[in-house]
């Protein structure tokens, strides 16, 4: 059976994160986007910019993001582009917004299941490859966020956001939450969006994920709980499918931790697996992995 290589280290730290870059063995080419999250105003979980430092300056590139659709410090240009400023992104970084201003880029999706187009930051043509750095939690509408929600949610414009949100019924923001879809609709939407940017590189993008911090909710939470578990470690891969899926695996792992169970509830309430499901189906990649460890 075909198998992805997925690697993994317990030691969190920006030395290896540059190690289990180093490990995955591709050489990101052309313009890189280096997708992040920004970290919502008031939240505590997200990774720092000087974590993250090390790793983009060994690869170059710029730090993209785009807005949000829904209430908060990164909903319009201004407000995001000033928080990228408070939270210390430009200080280390070429930052861009990559739907700061429209038009939208729109991806043909072929063989969607819930939606057929996407909506992303039209910057994102100015890119040939990414490097999709991911602060594995929870979230409380997908269940967790990985490398697949970066491709799909982090990558699509506010637009692009809504159309994920309502599987494809609006595109308007301002109403998208009177229109929420049903629940596994929105993750197949998200599963196809995703898959929409990895056909746009043309699968020349490096993941990694890292198990640190791990709340149920997602660093886009102003107000979010603390972590309920300990750290686990990171993982790099060349394929979202199997990054995320280790990830998952990981936590049903950690049996012994007594923040295991309030975490996979969050998870498995959403049907958070779901996504992961989804995208192996349409070709995102494998949910059959090896785990590499270099600990």
């Amino acid at each position: 059976m075909e198998k992805s290589k997925v690697y993994f280290t317990k030691t969190i730290s920006p030395e290896q994160v540059i190690e289990l870059y180093d490990r995955v063995g591709h050489e990101l080419s052309g313009k890189t986007a280096i997708k992040l999250h920004s970290g919502e105003a008031g939240n505590q979980n997200f990774l720092k910019p000087e974590f993250w430092k090390p790793v983009i300056e060994k690869v170059g590139g710029t730090v993209v993001e785009c807005n949000t659709a829904y209430e908060g410090a990164r909903n319009s240009t201004s407000k995001h582009i000033q928080l990228m400023h408070d939270h210390g992104w430009d200080k280390y970084f070429d930052v861009d917004l990559m739907d700061g201003e429209g038009p939208d880029k729109v991806l043909d999706i072929l063989n969607g299941k819930a939606i057929k187009k996407n909506y992303v930051g039209k910057n994102i043509a100015n890119y040939n490859s990414m490097l999709v750095l991911s602060h594995f939690k929870g979230h409380p509408m997908g269940g967790y966020g990985g490398a697949l929600k970066q491709l799909s949610i982090g990558c699509a414009s506010s637009a692009g956001k809504a159309y994920i949100h309502s599987a494809g019924v609006t595109d308007d923001q301002n109403i998208v939450w009177k229109h929420t879809a049903e629940q596994d609709s929105f993750l197949e939407a998200m599963a196809d969006a995703a898959k929409s940017v990895i056909d746009f590189f043309k699968g020349n993008i490096v993941y990694i994920n890292v198990m640190k911090n791990l709340s149920v909710d997602c660093d886009c939470c102003s107000v979010a709980e603390d972590p309920c578990m300990q750290d686990i470690g990171v993982l790099a891969s060349l394929d979202p499918v199997a990054i995320d899926q280790a990830c998952i695996d990981l936590v049903y792992a950690a049996t012994d931790d007594p923040g295991q169970k309030h975490f996979l509830e969050r998870v498995e309430s959403r049907h958070g697996i779901h996504t992961i499901e989804a995208a192996a189906d349409i070709g995102c990649g494998l949910r059959e992995y090896e785990l590499i460890c270099i600990d």
